[in-house]
């Protein structure tokens, strides 16, 4: 799951907290190019303000029509509603040629379950959610990184997983612009940097500095895989130490600044005196960063960020099980 769905269950529970009516939204199936995903989220207010999106375009229009005008508000159970079933649909509804959306729309009432997946996945726990259509009734449990989700018509299961997080090792200017944007990707952004005369320089807002030498960090954070890891100082007793416990965690990524023979000369370094396997260091990226011919720290920073999505992305990339024989549109 997407920080960006997170966000949508905060503003649910913001909404309903004000006295507010909400239609939860969830995309259950799709075939063809479908714009989103199985397990994307929209909710949307009886007063047509939404958070989230199922299609980036039409369907949301018309969902907000159909709330707007009351359609929903006898809405007692979540039910399934289909778009794009035939060509003429999906291209009335913006969506490409032959794609179908399946979703299903729940009336939210009681928030306890969106309270607690807010806290558990903000301690960086996988929480799967099972909703039972014909009644609504709700319930959590741990999830593991190879669950998916699965919808059969009677009940629906989806991931909530935690915010994707970053940890700079450095406050440099380059680690200034990383920051800032993974800041804009959603990503929580922790720096570690031990020299006050380089911290002093860290000034965004959003973005934590966390105390300590950089191994000692990394291995206080217990990365996860929704975890990534880069170091920026250009000093190898600060960047080493930190690589030595981020290459043998779970971090989705690790990658280290430095020129090919400097990373040649790195991964030496680590395996004679830290002791790390071929395979730990072959999942280190070095030269950090997508080859777009970059020469600025802002250039750098792009490509640093483009290659951290581009794992990120693989690594989320997984099977969606479903039963569709027994949907119905």
């Amino acid at each position: 799951m997407e920080s960006l769905d997170l966000r949508v269950l905060g503003d649910v529970l913001a909404w309903r907290q004000a006295g507010r009516r909400v239609t939860l939204v969830t995309v259950v199936e799709t075939w063809g190019s479908a714009p989103r995903p199985p397990g994307a989220l929209l909710a949307v207010r009886e007063d047509g303000v939404v958070s989230g999106s199922v299609s980036g375009g039409c369907v949301e229009d018309d969902l907000i029509a159909r709330i707007k005008a009351g359609e929903y508000d006898a809405l007692a159970h979540p039910s399934m509603v289909a778009y794009g079933v035939s060509k003429e649909e999906a291209a009335r509804f913006g969506l490409p040629c032959g794609g179908t959306l399946r979703l299903v729309q729940e009336p939210v009432k009681d928030v306890t379950w969106i309270e607690e997946v807010l806290q558990r996945t903000s301690s960086h726990q996988l929480v799967a959610r099972t909703v039972k259509l014909s009644t609504g009734e709700v319930t959590l449990r741990e999830a593991a990184r190879t669950d998916a989700l699965q919808f059969d018509g009677i009940t629906l299961t989806t991931l909530f997983g935690p915010r994707w997080r970053l940890l700079l090792i450095g406050a440099g200017q380059l680690s200034q612009a990383v920051a800032h944007m993974a800041k804009l990707l959603d990503f929580e952004v922790l720096v570690c940097d031990p020299r006050e005369e380089y911290a002093a320089m860290l000034g965004l807002d959003g973005v934590t500095r966390v105390m300590g030498m950089p191994d000692d960090v990394v291995l206080e954070l217990k990365p996860d895989a929704h975890t990534a890891i880069v170091a920026l100082t250009h000093d190898s007793k600060l960047d080493d130490m930190a690589l030595m416990e981020a290459l043998n965690s779970d971090a989705f990524y690790v990658g280290a600044l430095g020129s090919r023979r400097n990373q040649a000369t790195r991964k030496q370094r680590l395996m004679e005196h830290f002791d790390l396997s071929v395979e730990a260091l072959e999942r280190l990226h070095g030269p950090v960063g997508l080859n777009i011919g970059a020469k600025t720290p802002a250039e750098i920073a792009v490509s640093i960020i483009a290659q951290i999505v581009q794992v990120k992305n693989a690594a989320a990339a997984a099977p969606v099980a479903t039963e569709s024989s027994c949907v119905k549109a």
